[in-house]
């Protein structure tokens, strides 16, 4: 459907559209398959824009040096909104109606309940407080609600006082309850003993202590202490190599994640995620309670890495849980593993979370080590959708401070790869479209690398309107260089959005007047002084789901933004 001509908020444009027949016969023929390389024209008030869409991925661009110079000068705003999203863990330091304002303000982006701590109770208070927030807060700054579920996780049991270990000292975990004494500590797990052989090592809190195992009677386990340290209650034990025999859901979990679509959250982190049959177990229990959920499969154990590809395509995300992946296995192995993971989410255009001790020292310290600084680099540059802060804003002594850290590291690394000229692999090449007849898929992707390539050329920040959310996470996956803007009706596709790259979902009803609407979306951007009087936008008219045009047309404007 063709744009008007004169709207509110945007000079006078022409929609996009084919070129004239004219200028089209002066090229060669080209085959049904090539009607990418259709010409596109779209011209703004006193400045014009000649760009073609080339089967090859080329976007040659002409342009008038007034309109040139105007463009570049707003890409300074433009990139200087951070991209990777931050997941912060909500705890007792940061539990409160204060303490959630201000890390939204610092840049939280989505709220996970470490469900292994707390109770309903207080994790209600948490989904209230969230939602009160998103409600006051309605032009770009939304929180999503996630859910982590505590797993099969296998723990020692309480202890009056703190146990010293020393190395080479005997010591056994039991099977029977409530023994606690200089040399035995009591265990949840009834098959523990089946689980571990002589020889295995295990790992007391992800190998800040660690015990070999020598021998194994009917309700034992006896170990030497390799590496000694303080034993407190409760602490979390792994085999290296090893996954626990039990179920992925527990039964505690079950009751957590009902709790969950009780509260519309948005998002499930499911542990210890052994390979796809959790996932379609999870989906299926979701489908049948008419709740909109994703699901995050946590890959943090031995047995999920053979599975790793069945996991993702089954999932609407992946966390890499580096926790416990490096206690089951080797902890050299971790940074392959994570380039790997997040290498399949993007190729599944998926969005991947990086997660575990990002700023561990932060828990204690005012400021990161500078190992950590560069972790929190390394995962920006490797293209993580997101990235977590765990007990630094759960308990730590500095929440606040944790998240300007990254929120800083982040937007400091971005500010290095977006850029068109110097990195143009970040935006992923369109592969070639053999079909005869494209389905509404390969055309929504065919589309979204273009507008990306516009955008990313014309340093202009892209604007979507999207029903089911669709476009704007291919566009999030095609990496642009500037801000997605993405409008949606639907409340639940919102909250969504929040966890994706790039991406600031805005709720806004939609006319059925599609010039009206695009006004109104335009005036929300100016109220929020995400764009300002005579910058461009590219607006992106493309999915799966049709609003407002003919089914089978696509558009792709540039338009300069009036008062």
């Amino acid at each position: 459907m063709a744009a008007a001509a004169e709207i509110k908020g945007f000079a006078a444009a022409p929609a996009l559209r084919p070129a004239p027949p004219a200028a089209a016969a002066a090229a060669p023929p080209q085959p049904r398959r090539a009607v990418a390389a259709r010409a596109l024209r779209t011209a703004t008030t006193e400045k014009a824009v000649d760009l073609a869409v080339a089967t090859n991925g080329a976007l040659p661009a002409v342009m008038h040096s007034e309109a040139t110079t105007e463009i570049t000068s707003q890409a300074v705003d433009a990139n200087s909104r951070r991209k990777t999203k931050i997941v912060c863990t909500i705890g007792p330091s940061t539990n409160t109606r204060e303490m959630i304002w201000k890390l939204a303000e610092a840049g939280m982006n989505v709220a996970r309940m470490n469900m292994s701590h707390g109770d309903h109770q207080s994790h209600q208070k948490v989904i209230d407080l969230v939602k009160e927030y998103n409600a006051q807060n309605t032009e770009g700054n939304v929180i999503a609600i996630m859910l982590d579920t505590k797993g099969p996780e296998v723990r020692s049991g309480d202890v009056p006082e703190p146990i010293m270990l020393k190395e080479g000292q005997e010591f056994n975990f039991t099977i029977k309850r409530g023994v606690s004494t200089e040399d035995t500590v009591s265990v949840n797990y009834d098959d523990f003993i089946n689980d571990v052989e002589t020889g295995d090592i295990l790992l007391v809190d992800g190998g800040m202590m660690s015990l070999a195992v020598k021998s194994k009677t009917a309700d034992a386990v006896k170990c030497e202490v390799v590496d000694g340290g303080e034993l407190k209650s409760r602490r979390h034990l792994n085999v290296r190599g090893k996954s626990a025999t039990l179920p992925s859901i527990t039964e505690k979990d079950w009751e957590d994640i009902k709790f969950g679509v009780e509260n519309g959250v948005d998002f499930y982190a499911v542990s210890f995620v052994k390979d796809a049959k959790v996932i379609h177990e999870l989906k299926d229990y979701l489908k049948s309670a008419n709740a909109d959920i994703h699901v995050i499969p946590k890959i943090e154990s031995a047995d999920s890495i053979p599975n790793l590809q069945s996991i993702i395509a089954a999932s609407d995300g992946a966390m890499v849980a580096r926790g416990d992946l490096g206690a089951e296995l080797p902890i050299e192995d971790v940074p392959l593993l994570q380039a790997e993971i997040v290498r399949t989410c993007r190729s599944m255009e998926k969005p991947v979370i990086v997660a575990t001790n990002m700023l561990e020292s932060m828990i204690n310290h005012p400021t990161p080590t500078r190992a950590e600084v560069s972790d929190i680099a390394i995962a920006v540059r490797e293209g993580s959708d997101a990235i977590m802060l765990s007990g630094e804003t759960a308990h730590g002594k500095y929440p606040l401070k944790a998240v300007k850290v990254m929120h800083t590291v982040a937007l400091r690394t971005e500010s290095s790869l977006y850029n068109p000229t110097a990195s143009p692999g970040l935006v992923a090449p369109t592969q070639a479209l053999l079909n005869e007849e494209f389905s509404s898929s390969q055309l929504s992707k065919m589309f979204g690398s273009h507008a990306t390539m516009m955008a990313n050329t014309l340093r202009t920040p892209i604007i979507v309107f999207t029903q089911t959310g669709s476009m704007a996470v291919l566009l999030s996956h095609y990496r642009p260089s500037s801000t997605i803007f993405a409008f949606t009706n639907e409340e639940r596709v919102k909250q969504r959005l929040a966890l994706y790259q790039g991406v600031i979902p805005i709720y806004m009803q939609f006319s059925d007047d599609a010039e009206e609407t695009f006004s109104r979306a335009i005036s929300c951007l100016l109220k929020g002084k995400h764009i300002k009087k005579g910058d461009y936008v590219t607006l992106v008219q493309s999915g799966v789901t049709s609003i407002w045009r003919e089914e089978s047309t696509h558009h792709i404007q540039v338009r300069k933004v009036q008062g």
